[in-house]
């Protein structure tokens, strides 16, 4: 069993048609998203807002490097040009964690290193799941009570909805 949880972006263009294409990447795997959450730029500030969600995938097929790179593939296919370290970006598909597996691959770390300090990961996440622990980090909703309340309060649910 292949287990994976997903994180996606997307602040170019159009921002849900790009997280549906995400969605639909992995849809005969897909068995949870979160609401769709709208939150400001992190890493490059000085950019449009965000559209963000997560995933829970499984399939059996599929280790953690095929997550990659179908992520992979669905940035490609929505035309993701890597210009700038977290810039902005017509899709991002960052994998979060697969079955407890650690890497120190540079092309893939896992768990995604940023994850413990991403309230624009943690809040989708523990909606879906508020029960789940990142590997070597802990339970995620008290990862999300450690973030600052004023950076948690711009991750804003918003009325749009994946399928």
């Amino acid at each position: 069993m292949s287990r994976a949880v997903l994180s996606l972006g997307s602040n170019l263009g159009d921002r849900l048609g790009f997280l549906q294409l995400a969605l639909d990447a992995v849809r005969p795997a897909l068995v949870v998203v979160s609401s769709v959450y709208e939150t400001k730029a992190w890493g490059v500030e000085d950019q449009p807002d965000f559209l963000n969600a997560v995933c829970v995938v499984d399939d059996p097929a599929r280790d953690h490097w095929a997550w990659l790179r179908t992520g992979q593939a669905a940035e490609q296919a929505a035309g993701r040009v890597r210009e700038l370290r977290w810039g902005p970006r017509t899709l991002d598909v960052d994998v979060v964690t697969v079955d407890g597996v650690t890497s120190e691959d540079p092309e893939l770390l896992l768990p995604h290193p940023g994850t413990p300090d991403r309230a624009s990961v943690l809040v989708p996440w523990v909606e879906i799941e508020p029960a789940a622990v990142l590997p070597g980090h802990g339970p995620i909703a008290d990862l999300l009570a450690a973030r600052p309340a004023d950076e948690v309060a711009t991750v804003r649910r918003t009325d749009l909805a994946l399928r």
